[in-house]
């Protein structure tokens, strides 16, 4: 576990990314109709925006519906010569639809947004990630870069624990991951479920190999008979509502409710909280790079950052501020495990997690 006390140092002196390939094109869409045609090079795209036709890009996210639809609404507005279609679900959703494409021939979409390094690992030790080329990541975090420039982090989304206010004082609000083993909250957790949730994947990969957590600690939580609930949306919603008054959960959902009214407060672990990145990729599929690192570009521009702000993320970069009443980053105690480990051992983490909630 590291807590960001030390300065967070900028890559200030980092040349844009170097590169290779890109990502397909098709998927059921939020921000418009009907299925997408497949892409063509990145010459005829450019060709076509000079004869006033757009290029098509594809995305596939977790990103809430009303958050995306925000960000590609602003995207397009700054790129006229780009539209952009969207396949929205679940990180393990997603998952399963990309295997089922390698499967029958090629991943039909551009952009991967979603979910956590470790998952994201996993597609560049496939190949299945283009080496990005033209995104400047000088202007962000460390935490964010990944190394060999396959992907790109757009937020930090820390996991909480979050409590009901009209039903848990402040003073008596757990302060801990060791808090939340204590009988007295037997029947009253709720969390996301790590097969369907990338974020809870993650999360339970951190805890199992957290010298102070590990596996025991999961095995006791799983006494206390916590509600599995399918994702972090209905996780959020069930400890606002105080059906099951504590719970864990990804800290801009707590800022969503309380925002909109919500009695309900999220509490840092002592021990420190697991966090993804979000991540932006481009498929080593894709017929249309340039447009598709454009897009990734435009998440971690500053206009991109402080959309990423105003909906209630940590940004990737400092200059643009943070959300209202969140506690400045370098406040937070963050855990950075080792990415290997946590990537190679996340699915018998998943594993023990469903067999101890059981």
């Amino acid at each position: 576990m590291r807590s960001f006390t030390r300065p967070i140092t900028h890559r200030s002196s980092r040349r844009p990314l170097v590169a290779t390939a890109a990502a397909g094109a098709a998927a059921l869409l939020l921000v418009a109709c009907g299925e997408p045609t497949e892409g063509s090079s990145d010459d005829a795209a450019t060709t076509g925006a000079a004869d006033g036709e757009k290029t098509t890009i594809t995305v596939y996210t977790s990103e809430p519906e009303e958050k995306v639809d925000e960000i590609n609404a602003a995207f397009m507005a700054a790129n006229p010569d780009i539209e952009v279609e969207v396949y929205r679900a679940g990180t393990g959703d997603l998952n399963a639809r990309i295997a089922a494409e390698k499967e029958s021939g090629d991943i039909e979409a551009d952009v991967l947004w979603a979910a956590d390094s470790a998952t994201f690992e996993s597609y560049k030790a496939e190949g299945d990630l283009a080496q990005l080329q033209d995104v400047d990541t000088s202007a962000l975090i460390e935490e964010a870069v990944d190394e060999d420039d396959h992907y790109v982090g757009t937020r930090i989304i820390p996991t909480v624990i979050a409590y009901n206010t009209d039903v848990i004082d402040e003073a008596d609000a757990p302060q801990s991951w060791a808090d939340l083993v204590d009988p007295k909250y037997a029947g009253q957790l709720v969390m996301p479920d790590p097969a369907v949730s990338g974020a809870a994947a993650f999360n339970a990969s951190v805890w199992k190999n957290d010298e102070q957590i590990g596996e025991d600690w999961i095995n006791a939580l799983g006494e206390n008979q916590p509600m599995i609930a399918q994702s972090n949306g209905p996780t959020s919603q069930e400890i606002a509502g105080g059906g099951h008054p504590v719970g864990v959960v990804v800290d801009y959902l707590v800022r969503d409710l309380a925002a909109a009214g919500s009695p309900i407060a999220a509490v840092y672990p002592d021990e420190g909280a697991p966090y993804i990145t979000e991540p932006a990729g481009v498929f080593e599929d894709s017929d249309q790079k340039e447009a598709a690192e454009r897009y990734i570009s435009f998440l971690l521009s500053e206009e991109g950052q402080k959309i990423a702000v105003e909906q209630a993320y940590l940004p990737v970069r400092e200059d643009v501020g943070t959300p209202e009443n969140t506690p400045p980053l370098n406040e937070i105690a963050l855990m950075t495990p080792d990415l290997q480990v946590v990537t190679e051992d996340k699915d018998a983490a998943v594993e023990l997690f469903q067999n101890a909630m059981q």
